[in-house]
């Protein structure tokens, strides 16, 4: 059997991704407390019984609606997959995305300080 170049765990963590970011906004344009936010990568765990949802931006507010909503989105996944288990979903602030936006601010204090001459 040839050896697939796209594993499981990645093919899967697309498919939640697209899910988890599709009833996210149905949720958020009922619910005020959840702002909409950005689904950037959602990483699934080999064993496949833990996913990590990787948001633009995560504050307080927002985790704790996304916890209240959390049966709700893992009942999307489990209506719209054919697993046998529906991975348990975690919430987590996207590092790439502060790591840019500290980044574009340093770029900007350099460009700033240059025009300062």
């Amino acid at each position: 059997m040839p050896q697939r170049r796209y594993p499981r765990t990645a093919r899967l963590g697309r498919l939640l991704q697209e899910i988890v970011a599709e009833e996210l906004e149905r949720v958020a344009s009922k619910d005020e407390s959840l702002p909409l936010v950005t689904v950037t990568h959602v990483d699934v765990e080999a064993d496949m019984h833990h996913a990590t949802v990787l948001l633009s931006s995560l504050d307080d507010v927002t985790a704790e609606a996304l916890e209240v909503h959390r049966p709700r989105l893992q009942a999307a996944i489990a209506r719209q997959t054919r697993l046998k288990r529906t991975p348990q979903l975690f919430f987590r602030a996207d590092p790439a995305v502060s790591s840019g936006s500290r980044v574009e601010e340093i770029l900007r204090e350099l460009r700033t300080g240059n025009d300062d001459d």
